[in-house]
């Protein structure tokens, strides 16, 4: 398929393995580099690709899996919002099956809540158009990738005068997580693999700060196997000349100044928040987007009672060590045997994009073998 088995061919793949481990010998340390979005760990698993990384280089999955920073008090807050009589929830499908303090969004559609999986806040307009008697209510999530259909679908209802229609937003901001993680002492990295969908909204220059105020390089990449081996290949040799930049990999998709028409729809229906709770990683100030009182008409907070509390994640659940990089999916205790894609205690299990999904379905023995590998190479 033109434009996609050119990014997977494996000869180059051979070519940029062998110039990543000369470069890694050079360094002659551990190197950690981290990969924010989960759709990068996704790939790297799915092909392979830190089975063939040189042993002093590790990969360290980010908390940029949209559903997975989802904190269980928002959760109970959509399905507090669901129970409300006359009410049509939609949202995506990952958020689904992810649980809350007492059920799930499945569960509760199964009780009889009405709860409609859709592709696209659009989806969810045209519902509101159809059951005009109903009051119909749009679960928003995502990080910059996924803000600017919900901001172009709030100014849609407002310019047909929907006003059956509102969104419960919990949009995040990928900015503010990284200085968080940046801050954290106990998290020492090398590097940043950036994230190529968010980026290809913002573009490359936000993340000018992490090269300036921090002296750590990044290179913001495609998710194809050989526009994720290439970036590792330019963070080395960015380390290896003892240069920190923000490089663009992703240049076919990302612009430095982003998508200006996604950028100006989100600053026209958002304002960002004073602080917002991630899980894993707590309140970050300024890291969530609200709806601007100009529409606050569709803004769900404002039009339902919600409980609108912060709850602990399961005690057994591990997701926010491996959201900010300090565990690995497989050391945590219920990884694989009490917590399944089948039956999640924790949101990185259930999202698609999630690290434990990733370790489970495509590298679980993977990592256990490359860990024993690592320990016998340890002096």
């Amino acid at each position: 398929m033109k434009y996609v088995d050119e990014f997977r061919e494996p000869e180059k793949a051979a070519a940029l393995t062998k110039q990543i481990t000369k470069l890694s010998q050079q360094l002659e340390k551990p190197i950690k580099i981290m990969e924010v979005c989960g759709g990068h760990t996704h790939s790297i698993f799915k092909y392979g690709i830190e089975d063939i990384l040189p042993h002093n280089l590790e990969l360290i999955h980010g908390p940029g899996c949209p559903v997975c920073v989802m904190p269980k008090g928002r959760l109970d807050d959509a399905i507090a919002i669901s129970q409300h009589n006359n009410v049509i929830l939609a949202t995506f499908g990952d958020t689904m099956r992810v649980p809350g303090s007492h059920t799930s969004l499945l569960q509760a559609k199964a009780r009889g809540a009405d709860i409609r999986m859709v592709y696209s806040p659009l989806d969810s307009l045209q519902i509101a158009r159809d059951n005009p008697d109903k009051e119909i209510v749009f679960f928003a999530l995502g990080f910059e990738t996924t803000a600017p259909s919900t901001a172009l679908t709030i100014l849609q209802a407002a310019a047909e005068n929907i006003t059956n229609f509102s969104m419960f937003s919990n949009h995040v901001l990928v900015i503010p997580a990284l200085q968080a993680l940046l801050d954290n002492p106990d998290l020492q990295l090398d590097g940043f693999i950036g994230p190529g969908h968010v980026s290809m909204v913002i573009g490359t220059e936000p993340y000018e700060f992490i090269s300036q105020k921090y002296h750590k390089p990044i290179v913001v990449s495609g998710f194809e196997p050989l526009d994720i081996l290439q970036s590792i290949w330019m963070l080395l040799q960015q380390l290896v000349e003892n240069r920190c930049e923000v490089e663009n990999q992703y240049n076919r998709l990302v612009e430095p100044a982003g998508n200006l028409v996604a950028l100006q729809a989100i600053n026209q229906v958002f304002a960002v928040r004073e602080n917002f709770d991630w899980r894993g990683l707590g309140d970050i100030p300024k890291s969530g987007l609200k709806i601007r009182p100009e529409y606050a008409q569709f803004d769900a907070e404002l039009k339902f009672t919600i409980p609108n509390l912060k709850v602990r994640d399961h005690k057994a659940c591990q997701c926010g060590e491996i959201l900010k990089g300090t565990l690995k999916p497989w050391q945590c205790k219920v990884f694989g045997t009490a917590c399944t894609p089948e039956t999640p205690i924790g949101t990185c299990m259930v999202s698609s994009e999630g690290a434990c999904a990733a370790y489970y379905k495509y590298g679980r023995l993977a990592a256990m073998s490359k860990k024993a590998a690592k320990i016998a190479l340890t002096p």
